[in-house]
């Protein structure tokens, strides 16, 4: 694998070990898989190209697997994403398909964000728009303005100082911190999921939850990457190939069992609605009862 990382490094110009592996890079990573072991096995890499092996869902796994399990905690509460205003941090694959899950569901992103800044469009953010912007033409959010003049392009502050219902921070490590998790405190935010690995600091989660705000880590509200991860070896293994509607499904089932797993361990635990204890002891049992199980302790 060491090769394969040096091999992709030097055709792409990303540094190993440093680099946004997307569906380009595993299509390379494969193709040396291929050439250096002269063997084919389609499971032994996952997010290829549908052309060869790849499965439906896999690019939007990340951004719909957290608005799922965002949409399951409101249920738990006799909610939904109907009618709820809704922040996502980000502008790039994870955000964007958040964003297209949201208004799927009912919801409306009213803010995204990049490097500069925020965007902001009261009426909802519009999708289509966004996405030829940076998947197509990798501009930068303020040309949305030049579209829709009634947005505006806020630059140098957080996307975390808009008022909002739920927040997705679907960017970056540590991008909520302490005056960030304030300001959603502020907002009138009821709920944060995390979408990107780490985005909420260990202060800003304090502050949440000293407020009464729901807060789902990233450990179980991003699953959903890995999740179809499983099920496009679980095709490759089978030699089947399924349908959008059909990965999608099993997307959907699979959050919802891990927001029931965290919210059945915290209840039984003792700490009925804190999803971070309910991921945290949920994840620890599997493993010790795994590792016991295999004679390891």
């Amino acid at each position: 694998m060491t090769e394969l990382y040096r091999h992709i490094g030097a055709q792409t110009d990303v540094p190993a070990g440093d680099m946004g592996v997307g569906s380009r890079e595993i299509g390379y990573l494969f193709g040396q898989y291929k050439r250096i072991t002269n063997r084919y096995e389609s499971g032994v890499l996952t997010g290829k190209g549908l052309s060869y092996g790849g499965a439906q869902v896999r690019r939007e796994a990340t951004g719909y697997g957290a608005v799922f399990f965002a949409d399951e905690m409101l249920r738990q509460t006799g909610d939904s994403l109907d009618g709820k205003r809704v922040v996502v941090s980000g502008s790039g694959n994870v955000a964007i398909y958040a964003v297209e899950k949201v208004h799927q569901l009912g919801g409306t992103v009213v803010a995204c964000s990049d490097s500069d800044g925020y965007l902001l469009d009261e009426k909802g953010i519009d999708l289509e728009l966004l996405r030829e912007l940076k998947e197509e033409r990798r501009a930068r959010l303020d040309d949305y303005v030049r579209h829709v003049p009634h947005a505006v392009a806020v630059s140098g502050r957080t996307v975390w100082e808009v008022p909002c219902d739920l927040a997705l921070p679907c960017a970056t490590q540590n991008e909520i911190g302490g005056a960030e998790a304030a300001a959603l405190v502020a907002g009138g935010c009821a709920a944060v999921v995390e979408g990107a690995n780490m985005p909420t600091t260990p202060e800003a989660v304090r502050i949440l939850g000293r407020a009464g705000v729901r807060f789902a880590p990233g450990k179980a509200a991003n699953a959903g990457g890995v999740a179809v991860s499983a099920l496009e070896m679980q095709q490759n293994a089978s030699r089947d190939s399924w349908t959008f509607a059909q990965s999608e499904q099993r997307l959907r089932e699979t959050m919802r069992d891990i927001h029931a797993r965290c919210w059945t361990t915290a209840e039984e635990y003792g700490l009925p609605g804190d999803y971070v204890a309910g991921a945290n002891i949920s994840a620890f049992r599997r493993v010790a009862e795994a590792m016991l199980a295999h004679g390891l302790v």
